[in-house]
């Protein structure tokens, strides 16, 4: 079920992807060279992006001559993406409760939908959640977040319009340490990535954490929205260059031909794509695999 969820929410970008090899017979052209013009185009109309479309071809073009065969050609793009995507996967590291999660990013993203997707997907594996509405600029974000809590069955911590955020962050882990919260994941209000003042809130809440425990919050994600292509690795450049971001979630994944994106984040930031936004519903947040992802891709590939 999972991996049908999976191919399914891929399926405009995996359509752009086969369009590569239906559109050049780039592994088998006699003059291969000619033929890369036309995969480069494709590839870069997925948003993979210059960077790691130029890595992409150059790693085939390193490699072509040991798998001209016709039966190697897949299992050799294959392991060239997911080396691309493993070579920026987050070590494991052992977790000390309360695992504080801070989500940040844009207006528009569907970070509140997706921080509630989230709570369900560590609800689901067990966990103590406390949801924390730390979005104090906008009262239809809290009611939200709210009314997923309630759905879901997680606890939450609301916030006061004009409150400071950093206060309520402090109020959460404070309640975590109460009342053995195992998961505490902040939504923070969404905010345009140039606007100086607000981004240097996000590192006062950051501070106020880890003034609290030194280690907290063990996770900063950026959510991103992956319709938004080239724009979303923007947004993410700058993102990191103020907070020391550890994973991305990357929302809806299923309606874009962009999934590329993935590749471009990975090689140009080194950030890890944790999870990825494959529909709707509560349970359409899955945990990002480089494997899996890059065969959702590849399935069904018709060479030329």
């Amino acid at each position: 079920m999972l991996l049908e969820k999976i191919w399914m929410g891929l399926s405009k970008t995996r359509e752009k992807i086969h369009e590569a090899f239906l559109s050049t017979g780039i592994f088998f052209d006699k003059d291969f060279e000619s033929s890369i013009p036309v995969f480069e185009e494709i590839l870069l109309s997925s948003d993979v992006g210059v960077k790691a479309t130029n890595e992409i071809i150059e790693r085939l073009k390193e490699r072509r001559k040991e798998h001209e065969k016709r039966e190697d050609v897949i299992p050799l793009l294959s392991q060239i993406l997911i080396n691309l995507l493993i070579s920026s996967e987050k070590k494991e590291e052992e977790i000390i409760h309360p695992y504080t999660i801070l989500t940040v990013g844009v207006n528009g993203t569907g970070k509140t939908t997706t921080l509630a997707k989230l709570a369900k997907h560590f609800k689901d594996k067990g966990e103590h959640v406390l949801l924390v509405a730390a979005d104090t600029y906008r009262a239809a974000g809290v009611e939200q977040l709210y009314l997923w809590g309630r759905n879901i069955g997680v606890d939450i911590l609301k916030s006061q319009i004009g409150q400071d955020p950093a206060s309520i962050a402090f109020d959460a882990i404070e309640s975590a340490f109460t009342k053995e919260y195992t998961v505490v994941l902040i939504d923070t209000a969404g905010r345009l990535h140039t606007k100086k003042n607000l981004m240097e809130e996000l590192k006062k809440i950051k501070n106020v954490l880890s003034k609290k425990r030194e280690d907290l919050p063990q996770e900063i994600f950026l959510i991103l929205d992956a319709t938004t292509g080239q724009n979303a690795l923007s947004q993410a450049k700058i993102f990191k260059d103020v907070l020391d971001v550890t994973g991305i979630i990357l929302t809806k994944i299923d309606g874009t031909a962009k999934g590329g994106i993935v590749f471009a984040i990975s090689l140009e930031l080194g950030i890890p794509i944790r999870y990825i936004g494959i529909g709707e519903d509560v349970d359409d947040l899955i945990e990002f695999e480089p494997d899996t992802f890059v065969a959702s891709l590849l399935e069904g590939v018709v060479l030329q």
